[in-house]
């Protein structure tokens, strides 16, 4: 395909004044990802920059709390009970073990902390467990985060009134590629617990992973996907494969990490008022990739060791990134409880207010130069 003509009307009009749509045509989005690479990422930049502190990163940890031998066949999950991946089956963790988990993710940094369980969807005894979880998590003053499969409306108010802030369930790819990935759970599965989570007045974290073989038309229809969702996701993963042997996707042939950043600057020019998160795969990724999706607009990240089953930069490796990089940690919501001091509150909003001017001081608008 070949680079679309420059668009006067983008240039010519701000970031913050453009309208939110939901009705981007495939062609649309297929014609941002064949943009030159540098006036993509510029794209990108200047629309992070009217919506979000283009320095600041949403900082959540992701704790399985019950880990393997889930009925779903996903070709790319090692906790699919239909692969040989060596992962053991675990039941519930107990309480008290995730909310020390919870309380060490926000001593290091954390903003939210996300629990997963490898189910088809949740069982009654279960959901009354985890319902606990979440208000036990929800009072140390954290963002509360779950992905249990699919909900339906009942489940999905009932969390809500637990206290559940987001829900995750990702679309994995596009329509069209689906069948090849996943059986056992239909798309219009997907999209009905979204459904649910949002008419229980609860946050949408849904994304995809990139890599599984698809074909670039595939991860511009999984962005079409996600930008349909009124209002869009308020999280959107993407999720670089992560190949485990023993799964049908252990051979897969690698992604251009270069495609990845496009993926990325795409999904935050068509979701500007989104967290774009940089997800599973950091592992894999040197720190110039990781530094690119950052100026291509991700604004969140999994701060830890592992990922429900799969390695994830270490903390320190992820501070010292952050240090070269010039970034800090998102502010906790304020509409969230925190168990800080007003004090303490008030000397990190200066710190971010400081942090801000410098910022904005040193950078020079292209734009309008």
């Amino acid at each position: 395909m070949s680079a679309p003509s420059r668009d006067h009307a983008w240039a010519d009009s701000s970031p913050a004044s453009r309208p939110t749509r939901h009705d981007w045509s495939l062609e649309e989005i297929e014609a941002l990802f064949a943009l030159p690479f540098n006036d993509l990422l510029f794209r990108a930049q200047q629309v992070h920059r009217a919506h979000f502190d283009p320095n600041a990163v949403q900082v959540s940890t992701l704790l399985s709390i019950k880990t393997g031998a889930c009925p779903e066949d996903c070709k790319y999950c090692p906790q699919s009970g239909h692969y040989n991946t060596g992962l053991g089956k675990e039941k519930l963790l107990e309480i008290e073990k995730v909310v020390e988990q919870a309380k060490a993710a926000k001593e290091a940094g954390a903003s939210r902390f996300c629990m997963g369980a490898a189910w088809r969807s949740p069982q009654e005894k279960d959901l009354r467990v985890v319902m606990e979880m979440v208000g036990r998590v929800k009072a140390l003053g954290l963002e509360t985060c779950m992905t249990l499969g699919m909900v339906d409306v009942d489940q999905a108010k009932r969390l809500a009134e637990a206290g559940l802030d987001y829900y995750n369930h990702n679309l994995d790819t596009s329509p069209e590629y689906y069948g090849e990935i996943i059986t056992t759970r239909s798309y219009a599965d997907r999209l009905d617990t979204l459904a649910n989570v949002r008419e229980a007045g609860m946050k949408v974290c849904s994304g995809g992973i990139l890599g599984m073989g698809e074909a670039p038309r595939d991860r511009a229809a999984l962005l079409q996907q996600l930008v349909r969702l009124d209002p869009h996701p308020e999280s959107v993963p993407i999720n670089m494969l992560v190949k485990v042997p023993g799964t049908p996707m252990e051979n897969v042939e690698d992604m251009d990490p270069l495609e990845f950043i496009r993926a990325i600057a795409v999904a935050r020019i068509l979701m500007p008022k989104s967290h774009v998160r940089l997800s599973a795969g950091r592992e894999q990724m040197d720190e110039s990739t990781q530094a690119l999706a950052f100026l291509a607009g991700a604004n969140s990240i999994f701060y830890g060791d592992t990922l429900l089953t799969t390695g994830n930069p270490q903390v320190e490796r992820d501070r010292a990134l952050f240090d070269k990089l010039g970034l800090h940690p998102e502010p906790i919501d304020p509409n969230t409880r925190d168990a800080r001091s007003d004090d303490e509150q008030a000397e990190i909003a200066l710190t971010h207010a400081i942090q801000r001017q410098r910022d904005d001081s040193l950078f020079y608008d292209a734009a309008r130069g």
